[in-house]
C-alpha cells in the first residue's frame, strides 16, 4: 500500500504526479513521511458578533447571499458572500476568484478562516480560507489543528493536505510497522498508522506549541523511525564490509619498525601513538579498513598517515594520497618526499596542471608499480589512473570530496584500506549519523612547542589597531596572512577584492615590506611561485582568498587577519585559524567584522 504511486490517489493524475515526483514525492510513503513544517489551531469557532479587528479566527455559518462584481477601471472580478450565524453576519470578499460563485452558494454551511478587517463598510474577511461543511474531506483545512506543508511545484499546501488525508484514509488498520514491537513497547512509541494520523491531523487536545517544536509523541515516533532505519542501514553495511576480504593483508615486523623509526623526524605525541596503533591494527586484519582520523589543525595527522603508508609500502603495496586543492597536494608531496628521501620508495605528484608528457610518464610509473606513493588531487580518480597494487587510500580533508569521488579512488584497488582525515571537529551525534560505518581515531593533543592561537574579534573601525599588531609581529621577523572572501570586486556586494586589498596594503600601509596576493584563479605556476616566496620568508604579508583554508604550513606565520569574518562559516574560520600557531611563537587570529549599524 505505502509503495503505491501517488498517481492513483484521487485528484492527482499523471501531471500532478510528475510535479510531486520532481519534489521527491513518488509514493504514498514519501508523502506521509514529509511532515508539516508548522501547525495552526483552527479548532475553536467564534460567534460572529464577538469578532474584533485584527483577530485571526474561524467562524461557522451559513452563506446568506453571494455574487460577483466587476470593477469599472481595470475589470477585476470580485466575489462577495455574506456569512451569518445565530449571532450576526459578516461580509467576505475574494479578489480575482470569481470561480467561487460556482463553489460557495446559498444556503450552504461553511467554515471561514482568516484575519478580521475593518474599513468604512464595517468588519469583513478579505480572501479568507473556506471549507464547506459535509464535503468528502470536511475538516481538513478548518475546524481543527491544521498542518502546513511546503509548496511543491504546482501542488499547493491545500492540495497536499487533501492528498495526505486521502492517503491516510486508505491505509489499512493493521498497517505493517518497521519498528519491532519490543522496541516500541520499551520506548513507549505509538503504532505507525496512529503516528501518521496524529502527525498530520493531530487531535484538538494536543498543544500546538508542542507540535511546532516537533515534540509530540507521533512526531517523535516518526523521527525515531527515520533514525532507526538509517542506523540499521549503516549497521548492515558495516557488517557486510567486515565480511569482505582484501587482496593483500600487510604484516608488521622489526624491519618495518626500524624503517618507521628512520623516517620519523620527532617523537610522536601520546595521541598520535594511540591513533597509529588503531590504524595499523586495522590494516593487519583481513577486512578492508574504513577509518576516520580526526585531529585539530597542527595535531600531526599527516605524519600518522605517512607511517601507515610506510606499512603498506614495506609490504609491496602502493599508496594513494588525495588532497582537495593543488596547493595542498604540492605541499603534501614536498613533505612526504622529503621524509622519504632516504628510503627506497618513490613519491610522485599527479595534479590537473601537469603537462601531457609529464603526466603520461607518471601514469606509466603508477601502472608499472614503480611509484610507491602517489600524491594528487581529483586527478587521481580519473579513468586513466591505474594502480598496479593499490593497498592504502588516504584522503585528506575528506569533507571536501563527494562520496562518489572517495568511492572512485578506493575502487582503483582490490578493496584497499581507506583512511580519511579531517580537522573539522565532529560532534558525537554527527559521528553516529554521517560516519557510523567508519571507525574513528582521534588525536586530542598537539605536538610539543606549539602555543595556542589568541583569537580576537575586532570591528572594522579599529582596523589601525590590527595593522599595528601586524607590524609589531613583522618587526620580530614573523609573517602574516590577510584573508579576503572575494577575488574580484562585485556590484552586488560591498567588498573590495583580494587584489585591491593587496595593492592597498603595499602602497598605503606597508610600503617598506613585501606584500603578495594568492587566489584560486591564478595559474598554478604563479600560485607555486607565490607560496614558495612566502614559505622562504621573501614575502612578509600574503593576501589570499580561502584557497589557503586547508593544510598550508608556514611555521613562521604568526598573524591571521580574516576580513569580513561575518561572511565565513565556523568550520572555515577554524580551518583558517589553523594556518598560524604552527611554530614556537605566540600567534594571533583577528576576526575583522563590519558592524551592522
Amino acid at each position: 500500500m505505502l509503495a503505491t504511486s501517488l498517481q492513483y490517489l484521487k485528484g492527482v493524475g499523471p501531471r500532478k504526479a510528475a510535479d510531486l515526483k520532481r519534489a521527491g514525492l513518488s509514493t504514498i510513503d514519501d508523502l506521509l513521511l514529509r511532515l508539516p513544517f508548522r501547525y495552526e489551531d483552527r479548532s475553536r469557532m467564534q460567534p460572529i458578533a464577538t469578532l474584533r479587528p485584527g483577530q485571526r479566527v474561524a467562524v461557522l455559518g451559513r452563506i446568506m447571499s453571494a455574487g460577483v462584481t466587476t470593477t469599472r477601471r481595470r475589470g477585476f472580478r470580485i466575489f462577495h458572500a455574506v456569512v451569518g450565524d445565530s449571532s450576526g453576519a459578516i461580509k467576505c470578499t475574494w479578489f480575482n476568484q470569481a470561480f467561487l460563485a460556482d463553489v460557495l452558494r446559498p444556503p450552504q454551511d461553511v467554515v471561514i478562516f482568516g484575519d478580521v478587517k475593518l474599513d468604512s463598510s464595517g468588519l469583513h474577511f478579505l480572501n479568507p480560507e473556506h471549507e464547506l461543511i459535509g464535503g468528502d474531506l470536511a475538516g481538513v483545512h478548518t475546524g481543527r489543528i491544521v498542518p502546513f506543508y511546503e509548496k511543491t511545484g504546482s501542488v499547493t499546501p491545500n492540495m497536499q493536505r487533501r492528498l495526505v488525508r486521502a492517503a491516510i484514509d486508505a491505509l489499512p488498520a493493521d498497517l505493517a510497522d518497521p519498528l519491532p514491537e519490543d522496541v516500541r513497547a520499551r520506548l513507549g512509541l505509538v503504532g505507525r498508522r496512529e503516528a501518521f494520523e496524529q502527525a498530520h491531523f493531530p487531535s484538538t487536545d494536543v498543544d500546538v506549541e508542542v507540535l511546532n517544536a516537533f515534540r509530540a509523541p507521533a512526531q517523535r515516533r516518526l523521527i525515531f523511525e527515520e533514525f532507526f532505519l538509517f542506523q540499521l542501514g549503516h549497521a548492515w553495511r558495516r557488517r557486510a564490509s567486515h565480511d569482505l576480504r582484501k587482496a593483500h593483508v600487510p604484516v608488521v615486523d622489526d624491519r618495518i619498525r626500524q624503517s618507521a623509526a628512520r623516517v620519523l623526524p620527532f617523537r610522536l605525541t601520546p595521541g598520535q601513538k594511540v591513533a597509529l596503533k588503531e590504524i595499523v591494527e586495522d590494516m593487519l586484519r583481513p577486512a578492508p579498513m574504513h577509518r576516520l582520523l580526526q585531529g585539530d589543525v597542527g595535531s600531526g595527522k599527516t605524519i600518522v598517515a605517512l607511517l601507515a603508508a610506510l606499512v603498506a609500502m614495506e609490504n609491496g603495496l602502493q599508496v594513494a594520497f588525495m588532497a582537495p586543492t593543488e596547493i595542498l597536494a604540492v605541499q603534501h608531496y614536498g613533505t612526504l618526499a622529503r621524509l622519504l628521501a632516504s628510503s627506497r620508495f618513490r613519491v610522485e605528484l599527479l595534479t590537473g596542471s601537469l603537462g601531457a608528457q609529464k603526466r603520461q610518464g607518471v601514469l606509466a610509473d603508477i601502472e608499472r608499480g614503480t611509484s610507491a606513493l602517489v600524491v594528487g588531487t581529483h586527478a587521481l580518480v580519473q579513468d586513466d589512473v591505474r594502480f598496479a597494487k593499490l593497498g592504502l587510500v588516504v584522503i585528506d580533508e575528506q569533507h571536501r570530496f563527494g562520496v562518489a569521488q572517495r568511492a572512485a579512488l578506493a575502487g582503483k584497488g582490490l578493496m584497499p584500506d581507506v583512511l580519511l582525515m579531517t580537522a573539522t571537529p565532529i560532534p558525537r551525534t554527527l559521528a553516529l549519523t554521517d560516519y557510523s560505518e567508519l571507525d574513528v581515531s582521534k588525536i586530542p593533543d598537539r605536538p610539543p612547542g606549539r602555543t595556542p592561537v589568541k583569537t580576537t574579534v575586532v570591528p572594522d573601525a579599529r582596523r589601525e589597531d590590527v595593522y599595528r599588531l601586524i607590524r609589531s609581529q613583522l618587526a620580530q621577523g614573523r609573517q602574516a596572512y590577510v584573508i579576503y572572501p572575494l577575488v574580484e570586486g562585485s556590484e552586488k556586494v560591498d567588498l573590495r577584492s583580494a587584489t585591491e586589498m593587496a595593492e592597498h596594503l603595499q602602497t598605503a600601509v606597508f610600503p617598506d615590506l613585501s606584500v603578495a596576493v594568492l587566489h584560486g584563479r591564478m595559474p598554478q605556476e604563479e600560485k607555486d611561485r607565490v607560496m614558495q616566496a612566502f614559505a622562504a620568508g621573501r614575502t612578509q604579508v600574503l593576501v589570499s582568498t580561502t584557497v589557503i583554508e586547508v593544510g598550508i604550513d608556514v611555521p613562521n606565520a604568526t598573524v591571521m587577519v580574516i576580513e569580513h569574518a561575518e561572511r565565513f562559516g565556523l568550520s572555515q574560520l577554524h580551518q583558517l585559524r589553523g594556518r598560524v600557531g604552527r611554530g614556537a611563537w605566540e600567534s594571533h587570529c583577528v576576526l575583522l567584522y563590519q558592524a551592522p549599524w
